[in-house]
């Protein structure tokens, strides 16, 4: 299929002063606790500025961890309007195996448009508990754990509550939720290809795990903020988006972070300004009806309130003025973004040189256990539970290597005996630092941020067989 690019436009033509962009951008880049990986800024319907920091582009899919809850939500409206679930059904009616086996009156009581705002009852997340309770059947799991209070009026954070809503949609229309939103979502709005990580029950997972591109970030949040209509066909049903991005349920108190309590809707956030998706490490989907405009976003950061903070100190006042003689340089500057490459230099070796994992292992990446740099130092390969991983390295800036799993290697000798690599998963948010020492021929290799599914270097990909 042919996808359409978006409308695009110039900052001033639609009243964004390219100056206020330019200078979140600034702070972006001076902020050592923020990786930015793209950023596209839509107002009035059309992109005024869109950019990615180089090893990332604009085709590559992204995984957006928890952003994926929004389009599972959709998933969900559009199989309540063709009258396969309905949210006033309780949840355990779509599941009448385990009916002799939840017995809490709570749990029983449940119902879908409970999972579908977080409002399950239970007081913290219970992810880890539901697994426990039942690995091969999560749903099980889940509603064996006893609410600690009454459905709908306790708000936790909690991943099955989705994966329930998820495992819903899948069972009633019989597809997965790529396969269901394909010709109902994806298609309409003009959204290529995208891949969802699966679990052992052959599910989606809903809750995280999708991978797709920012582009189709930015289509949802339009979407959302013209009310469900595409070039003027309406797409999703009407009244869902009002219904979908308003407060159903108190989200947090003062300890929360500033933007994490003001209500949570079906998957969506409510904002300080506006109502969001977002994913952990800083992927964002934030909608801002008030300044028609829909800013998509996607990084690598444990500091996701920063990242807010910055949209509302420099974004938010960039609307409804202009600065007609920034728009070059903006234009210019975001089609020459970058990340700062590693420093070292590159040096060639007697030899192919193994290093092994330092002091016997190596913390958070127990079956990566070699690590092999070519003689001529334009290779480097990871071995992990057997399996070979082969990356280029060794240029000036990043090495970028297709493949399995799409990687950017930079860095090289910062001295005759040690050898540094910043590896940069390109579908994910991640990074590998790894660190070799030439003296003991030992390694050391740590992940930047923590992988929250799988730890395996060869599993930080989208899952190839889904898209």
């Amino acid at each position: 299929m042919s996808v359409r690019p978006l409308p695009r436009s110039t900052p001033s033509a639609e009243g964004v002063d390219a100056s206020g962009v330019h200078a979140f951008l600034d702070a972006l880049e001076a902020s050592p606790d923020i990786e930015p990986h793209s950023l596209m800024l839509l107002r009035h319907g059309k992109v005024v500025a869109s950019g990615w920091w180089a090893p990332y582009t604009a085709d590559r899919p992204h995984l957006l961890y928890s952003l994926s809850k929004s389009f599972t939500a959709t998933a969900a409206a559009f199989a309540v309007a063709e009258g396969l679930l309905r949210l006033d059904d309780t949840v355990i009616l779509y599941f009448p195996e385990f009916d002799a086996d939840i017995t809490d009156p709570r749990s029983r009581a449940m119902l879908v448009r409970h999972v579908a705002t977080m409002a399950s009852g239970h007081a913290a997340e219970t992810h880890e508990q539901a697994l426990a309770a039942d690995r091969e059947e999560p749903v099980r799991g889940f509603l064996l754990l006893p609410p600690d209070g009454d459905p709908g009026t306790v708000f936790a954070y909690n991943q099955p509550t989705t994966y329930t809503l998820a495992a819903i949609v899948q069972r009633v229309t019989g597809q997965t939720l790529t396969d269901y939103l394909r010709p109902r979502l994806f298609d309409p709005i003009g959204i290529g290809d995208v891949a969802w990580l699966t679990d052992r029950t052959g599910r989606q997972l809903g809750f995280s795990g999708l991978h797709a591109t920012t582009d189709a970030i930015a289509r949802l949040g339009q979407l959302y903020l013209q009310d469900g209509v595409w070039e003027g066909e309406r797409v999703l049903p009407e009244g869902w988006v009002e219904e979908a991005t308003r407060s159903h349920i108190a989200s947090g108190d003062e300890t929360w972070s500033a933007d994490w309590r003001h209500g949570y809707g079906y998957q969506f956030w409510m904002s300080q300004h506006g109502y969001r998706g977002d994913g952990a490490y800083g992927q964002y989907c934030l909608v801002l009806p008030e300044q028609d405009a829909v800013i998509a976003f996607t990084g690598a950061t444990d500091q996701m309130q920063a990242v807010l903070d910055l949209v509302w100190r420099h974004l938010l006042p960039a609307f409804g003025r202009t600065t007609p003689e920034a728009d070059a340089s903006l234009a210019e500057r975001t089609a020459g973004l970058a990340l700062p490459p590693a420093v070292g230099k590159p040096a060639r070796l007697e030899g192919d040189v193994t290093f092994t994992p330092y002091d016997g292992g190596s913390a958070g990446l127990p079956k990566l256990t070699a690590v092999e740099v070519g003689a001529d130092g334009r290779r480097v390969t990871f071995v992990e539970d057997g399996h070979r991983l082969e990356l280029g390295c060794g240029e000036a800036g990043w090495t970028v290597t297709e493949g399995p799993v799409p990687a950017a290697v930079s860095g090289g000798w910062t001295d005759e005996e040690t050898l540094v690599l910043d590896v940069a998963l390109l579908e994910t948010p991640h990074h590998l630092d790894v660190t070799c020492s030439l003296t003991d021929r030992t390694f050391t290799a740590k992940w930047r941020t923590q992988p929250l599914h799988s730890s395996r270097i060869g599993a930080m990909r989208a899952p190839r067989d889904s898209v």
